[in-house]
């Protein structure tokens, strides 16, 4: 998939825009992207709009601020902290638990497909494993598709499902933290060594579930627990000021800045 910054001709609208990659069929490209259009989660980056069937596929996501998780690495100069990790890996957990929740699989996350912003993660990338080709055909080479992150059951050809979810989030979060998806076991962080160690399983059943991910990855006595009018879940407690590196909230803030004074020339 290719993703642009986008303006609409009168400067009033401005979105993020996914094509997808010329070897993934269209129609199967839109039919993800228009069933994401009705997920619910709290740290998903939803469709507004949708290309009508034909040729030109496209589909339009709600802008705001953000860089991809590769650039965020490349920006900091290496493996992000620990508390940046935990934050993320938090909110994608719960992520994934809404969307798993509803019976639904995302089957497109990977490290390219975490936009990271000031305020949190956004998910993207929705079905690219359904799209990239249909369950029963090989994956291994399908174009789009990070293969680090592609969980074995999927390369193959197999259907998507939530643990494959389980094994995409273990694989970006030993990307956040070491730079690789598939670090050796003494490269990740204690606080995620055995967590991402069982996720990355070939197995799927030896794959821990999202809840206990989640539990494992927010069980810090220092973090507040919701009250009143407070954070209502783990993921915003970690959220808060000083999550991102200044450098990375720097760069955003930058971005943000150069979409609002960049000018739109209208086609002729």
């Amino acid at each position: 998939m290719t993703r642009f910054i986008a303006r609409s001709a009168d400067g009033e609208r401005t979105v993020f825009l996914s094509k997808p990659l010329a070897a993934v069929q269209p129609a199967a490209f839109l039919a993800e992207a228009e069933f994401s259009r009705y997920l619910l989660g709290p740290w998903i980056l939803p469709v507004v709009e949708v290309a009508t069937p034909g040729p030109e596929a496209w589909a339009a996501h709600t802008y705001v601020p953000a860089l991809p998780l590769p650039a965020v690495l490349a920006l900091h100069g290496g493996p992000l902290p620990e508390r940046t990790v935990r934050a993320l890996a938090v909110a994608l957990a719960e992520t994934l638990a809404v969307l798993h929740g509803q019976n639904v699989t995302h089957a497109g996350l990977s490290p390219a497909a975490v936009l990271i912003a000031a305020d949190g993660p956004r998910l993207s990338c929705f079905g690219a494993v359904r799209a990239a080709a249909p369950d029963g055909v090989p994956r291994h080479e399908a174009p789009g598709l990070d293969a680090g992150s592609l969980p074995p059951e999927q390369a193959a050809g197999g259907r998507p499902r939530p643990l494959g979810d389980v094994y995409a989030l273990g694989a970006t979060l030993a990307y956040a933290a070491t730079g690789y998806t598939a670090p050796e076991q003494d490269e990740l962080p204690p606080f995620l060594r055995s967590l991402v160690g069982r996720s990355l399983s070939k197995d799927p059943a030896r794959r821990p579930s999202i809840a206990e991910m989640m539990r494992a990855l927010a069980d810090d006595p220092a973090l507040p627990s919701p009250t009143g009018f407070g954070p209502v879940t783990r993921a915003e407690a970690l959220l808060g000021p000083g999550w991102l590196p200044p450098g990375v909230i720097a760069a955003i803030a930058h971005q943000s800045a150069s979409v609002l004074a960049a000018e739109v020339t209208a086609a002729t």
